[in-house]
């Protein structure tokens, strides 16, 4: 259903579907809450890897401590990934892309997001897969640790789910955008995808 509000010469003009603008809205709001406490945990993981430093120059360097810097990486980049894409932060190649009309760049990020969304899916469907073996079978890495792989598997997945929903989110807003209507994201001016 499709509401209809005035504008400032009184004429009615179309806005977006409420439960459409409500999706967008609080997925943007999960995406920026995961990527600010997230964005803090790379303290956690200088932690480690100074507590490696230090213990591998004064006795023997812990077994645990390079595997858990690598796990808390994969969560960092995975669960910071819709985020990123929140805030237009990832990379973009602008051979052509800044020489664009902005309906044309819109039209453009709006049928990319398309071949994200389908990629996010398949790589979602592989992790789910993954982390479930891992669960079945107390599958471990192969390492002098062995530590269990499920947890690290399953964060991965859940930061995939995030950048699919906020991928979804992305091409809700391009779409409004092309229509001639703009989501309030709650973002600043200036942040965020144009």
């Amino acid at each position: 259903m499709v509401s209809y509000d005035r504008d400032f010469s009184g004429a009615h003009t179309p806005l977006m579907p409420k439960a459409l603008v409500a999706y967008v809205r609080i997925t943007n709001r999960i995406s920026r809450w995961t990527g600010y406490v997230v964005m803090y945990s790379i303290f956690a993981m200088m932690g480690v890897l100074l507590y490696s430093s230090f213990a591998k120059t004064f006795s023997v360097p812990p077994l645990w401590a390079l595997e858990v810097s690598q796990f808390m990486m994969v969560a960092y980049f995975l669960l910071g990934g819709a985020y990123s894409l929140l805030m237009d932060a990832h990379v973009r190649m602008d051979l052509l892309y800044g020489t664009w009309r902005p309906h044309t760049r819109l039209a453009v990020d709006a049928a990319t997001a398309v071949f994200l969304i389908v990629f996010l899916v398949l790589l979602l469907f592989g992790g789910v897969s993954s982390a479930l073996y891992a669960l079945e079978y107390g599958e471990r890495s192969y390492s002098a640790w062995r530590p269990y792989m499920a947890p690290i598997k399953i964060v991965m997945c859940l930061g995939i789910l995030l950048m699919l929903m906020q991928a979804v989110a992305i091409l809700i807003m391009d779409v409004a955008r092309l229509k001639g209507l703009d989501i309030d994201s709650g973002l600043p001016a200036g942040d965020g995808p144009t």
